[in-house]
């Protein structure tokens, strides 16, 4: 049986600036072993929410996921990345992607070729921080850091992920991540041993388990959107799951018709029993970092529920 996936938890990307600090350090006094933060469109930047909670932090590992590259310069996304990495070393994974394409062509940066722009990027990324040049680029040898960072690719689509096991140390899988998708994209990724694989789910913790289920329903209501085909595709309740969606009037109808068993499998969700068996399962078909995005009107106490899983 592989080693039990490291566990982390996102930090909400709507959660009230007066708590971003607090919520990151119950996480580590948690037993936390990672936290992730995001990047989306209208929101916090994801360097920033680092710098941040790697500050006020002294063990957790901090997981940006992920920065869009094509809004970012490569040389001063280097820059960010070597600051991270000198005052908090070894303490930070970097998932670099192409970003929602919605968002990015409403900022003006969608690519021509996304795909090699990514590959492209990674690379030089990674050459500037070992401490080489690029096309006349480098980063002054004070601010390179002692060692590279994990950069890692959030990315979806066989090309996608194929691009992820050449040029990335890792690849972030959004959620919903169940075993069978991660199964998939390990196929198509065709990475050497030693490639790090973070799931992104949906989480609740309760010893009543349907209160669990119920708690995490709102959070599927986007799932079978086409940008999200690829997580589905490999369940046998494909077909099923789209035929439910297609005669749901509204996402509420939706939600609340989807069977139990289905939120189970698309979600970590039901008694700290049920979802460490769940975190194995994800762990058995090869996840190295299973982080929950915890549900719950209150942040907090959302956290502290999941983390009895620890």
């Amino acid at each position: 049986m592989p080693d039990r996936p490291r566990i982390g938890v996102m930090l909400p990307r709507d959660l009230p600036s007066s708590l971003l600090l607090e919520y990151a350090r119950t996480a580590e006094r948690l037993g936390f072993d990672e936290l992730w933060v995001v990047e989306d469109l209208g929101f916090r930047g994801g360097f920033a929410q680092a710098a941040a909670v790697l500050g006020v932090t002294e063990r957790i590992r901090v997981g940006i996921g992920i920065l869009p590259a094509a809004v970012r310069n490569v040389a001063y996304a280097a820059m960010e990345i070597a600051t991270l990495e000198q005052l908090h070393p070894g303490r930070t994974d970097v998932g670099i992607g192409h970003g929602m394409p919605g968002w990015l062509k409403q900022a003006g940066a969608w690519p021509e070729r996304p795909l090699r722009f990514l590959s492209e990027y990674v690379t030089t990324v990674r050459e500037l921080l070992a401490g080489g040049e690029v096309a006349g680029l480098r980063l002054d040898p004070s601010v390179v850091p002692a060692a590279v960072p994990p950069l890692l690719l959030g990315v979806r689509g066989p090309k996608s992920l194929a691009t992820s096991g050449r040029v990335a140390d890792g690849t972030v899988l959004a959620e919903p991540t169940a075993p069978e998708y991660v199964t998939a994209a390990l196929g198509a990724i065709a990475a050497q041993p030693g490639h790090h694989v973070v799931a992104y789910n949906v989480g609740a913790v309760d010893d009543d388990p349907r209160a669990a289920v119920d708690a995490v329903r709102p959070a599927l209501e986007w799932i079978g959107e086409p940008d999200w085909a690829p997580h589905l595709a490999p369940l046998d309740i494909a077909d099923d799951f789209a035929s439910l969606r297609a005669r749901s009037a509204t996402r509420q109808d939706f939600t609340a018709a989807l069977p139990e068993e289905w939120v189970r499998r698309l979600a970590l969700a039901g008694t700290p029993e049920q979802v460490r068996r769940r975190i194995d399962e994800l762990g058995a078909a090869g996840v190295t970092s299973s982080v929950f995005i915890p549900a719950g009107s209150e942040p907090l106490e959302a956290l502290i529920a999941v983390a009895r899983v620890l």
